[in-house]
């Protein structure tokens, strides 16, 4: 029968049977020793799997892992290889907070790269909208759909604590999120303290609650899961994931790290030098000759390239093959 793994703890699984009559039925599973051996095969959040029920005992047991249709990992520099966090997942949620913690654009881009790397659909979600007005300098919401039309990313404004808040600046509310997660497989990623946990109860209708602790210094909330789950939304499926207060990216290539912004690289390949820092002062810069940085496209454009270099400079500080990941 096939199932798909909601929640993992050492050898055993938690896993949804997703045909047959006993269809959204939770069962528990054990895996066969060459599905939890080899590198290339795993099992991880997310993975659809078929099991076989054993005649003897009646326990279940996955007997083969499906092929995935997209993989969260990162990459094990020294050991030359990926490691797998979560499966399937068709769309990854980049929760933002425009109050506390402080809308940065250089942490969204930072989640970006990911999403481009792990070739994954991203969508941003603007949560904490009822404390927008209180804001000294809150973001300009319009203006960061602007700059992120390029890459195709739609955006959403919500309070996940105020059920009646209502879109403001743009077109898409928590409605329209709801819609547009149908039949979907979400991965939230954020830092802490964004509410993760209180947009999956909003979606939810305070149906699914997930516990977190309390918000602490700085803003950033502590939260209470240390591995990823799958919850059922009833319409589309959530993963939940701890949050972070760091994101690294130490293990992507410095040299790659342009493919990772894709609205920049096509820019990039008319540089003069194929080794262009793309700073002002930098011969031949494609970025510099195109989009004045005076002009409205070219502060958008530019806001991309500022987070692209500052990426670039931290990962490039350590040589790449003796990171340790």
């Amino acid at each position: 029968m096939k199932a798909r793994i909601i929640r993992s703890s050492m050898r055993e699984f938690e896993c949804v049977l997703v045909s047959g009559e006993d269809e959204k039925k939770i069962v528990k599973a054990v895996a066969l020793g060459n599905l939890l051996k080899q590198d290339d095969l795993g099992l991880v959040v997310g993975d659809y799997v078929i099991l076989d029920k054993g005649t003897a005992t009646g326990e279940y047991i996955i007997t083969e892992r499906l092929e995935r249709q997209s993989e969260v990992f990162r990459i094990l520099i020294r050991e030359n290889k990926r490691k797998v966090t979560a499966a399937n997942i068709d769309v990854l949620i980049i929760l933002m907070s425009v109050s506390r913690p402080a809308y940065k654009q250089g942490v969204l881009d930072r989640f970006l790269v990911r999403a481009s790397q792990w070739e994954i659909p991203a969508v941003v979600v603007f949560n904490k909208m009822d404390d927008y007005d209180k804001l000294k300098e809150p973001p300009d919401l319009k203006l960061e759909k602007e700059r992120l039309a390029d890459l195709d990313v739609e955006c959403f404004e919500i309070s996940a604590l105020d059920p009646h808040y209502e879109s403001r600046f743009l077109e898409n509310g928590i409605e329209e999120f709801k819609s547009y997660l149908k039949n979907k497989t979400g991965l939230f990623v954020g830092h802490s303290g964004v509410g993760k946990s209180q947009t999956i109860s909003a979606l939810s209708e305070g149906k699914v609650e997930l516990k977190t602790k309390q918000v602490g210094k700085g803003g950033k909330g502590s939260h209470t899961t240390t591995w990823s789950e799958l919850v059922d939304m009833g319409e589309f499926y959530l993963v939940d994931s701890p949050g972070i207060r760091s994101f690294s990216l130490d293990d992507i290539d410095p040299d790659e790290l342009i493919l990772y912004f894709p609205d920049l690289a096509k820019t990039a390949g008319h540089c003069e030098f194929f080794d262009c820092l793309h700073t002002e002062n930098s011969k031949g810069c494609a970025f510099w000759e195109k989009f004045p940085i005076e002009s409205d496209k070219g502060r958008l454009v530019h806001s991309r390239l500022e987070s692209y270099r500052r990426i670039r400079e931290e990962i490039g500080l350590i040589p790449h093959w003796q990171k340790k990941v």
